[in-house]
């Protein structure tokens, strides 16, 4: 039995993140918040439990963006000096414990990190992804965020990090799954950008708004993802016309969201086979995937 639940979870992940991917294509004023509890915290216990046991500062603040307020959550790095910030893009599914436990493992790494709720204000009595019944109206509700409103609060959040005492004014960005394709357009309307990490997201189509990205653009694929992974080399045709820097690895082996999959803890012992090589693939690309990203953020 314990097998079998293991088994239907993970499918049942896997097939979420698809589907509902799929249904895609001077400092601002802040104040502490509460932190938001998000649908799918009961699935990531484990994150929750990482991020709980750090020893860094984190906080929530509000950022005025325009007539709006995000929610964001900061991690700041233990460093002596004052450190690059990243903007944190979260998946279809919304500000969850993942994505602050990422959040915290940047600045593990030496980065000040934040990652807004990009649904604030958006949901039922004015909430945020926590205030949603499920993860399918999630899905909906950041499918169906307005494009200019999503980057005029990337831009507000940007300004806000980069201006912050810990900051030295570089900012990144970086996405996972729609966050991996808004990390890409963002790149398109920010270009002052020190560098765009795209985490098995898709890019513009357009030549005229590859055109305008001024930052280098790093790639982060799955192998078994053909969804995304078949739009990478018109991607590469588009950004090598424009003479723009475009790095990609594709991770053999790996499925969509094996950053969040290689991060979880692995199957009991009596999962089937299929089960564990899929984790053991996530987890070998995640591995990869982040000694990879430390080495460039150390570079900006």
């Amino acid at each position: 039995m314990k097998k079998a639940l293991f088994a239907i979870a993970i499918l049942w992940i896997s097939v979420a993140a698809v589907a509902q991917e799929h249904m895609e294509h001077q400092m601002p004023p802040a104040t502490t918040t509460a932190a938001p509890v998000p649908p799918m915290q009961a699935g990531q216990p484990w994150a929750k439990q990482a991020l709980e046991a750090s020893p860094r500062h984190r906080e929530w603040v509000n950022i005025k963006s325009g007539d709006r307020t995000v929610s964001a959550f900061v991690v700041y790095p233990e460093v002596k000096k004052k450190a690059t910030s990243v903007v944190v893009i979260h998946e279809i599914f919304g500000m969850s414990d993942w994505v602050q436990m990422l959040t915290d493992e940047l600045a593990a790494a030496g980065s000040l990190a934040i990652a807004p709720d990009l649904l604030s204000g958006m949901g039922p009595n004015g909430g945020g992804t926590s205030s949603f019944a499920d993860g399918q109206a999630v899905g909906k509700a950041i499918r169906d965020l307005p494009p200019d409103q999503i980057t005029a609060d990337l831009n507000a959040v940007a300004d806000y990090v980069s201006k912050l005492p810990a900051a030295n004014g570089k900012v990144a960005v970086a996405g996972f799954c729609w966050g991996g394709t808004e990390t890409f357009r963002f790149a398109t309307n920010r270009p002052s950008l020190a560098a765009a990490f795209v985490f098995y997201g898709s890019s513009p189509e357009s030549p005229e708004a590859i055109a305008a990205i001024k930052a280098p653009v790093y790639g982060f694929y799955a192998g078994n993802d053909a969804r995304i992974g078949a739009t990478v080399p018109k991607t590469q045709e588009l950004m090598a016309a424009a003479k723009k820097k475009y790095e990609v690895v594709t991770y053999e082996g790996a499925g969509h969201g094996f950053m969040r999959a290689g991060d979880a803890p692995p199957p009991p012992a009596d999962a089937d086979e299929k089960t564990r090589e899929a984790y053991a693939a996530n987890k070998k690309a995640r591995d990869a995937a982040w000694a990879r990203w430390k080495e460039r953020l150390k570079k900006l």
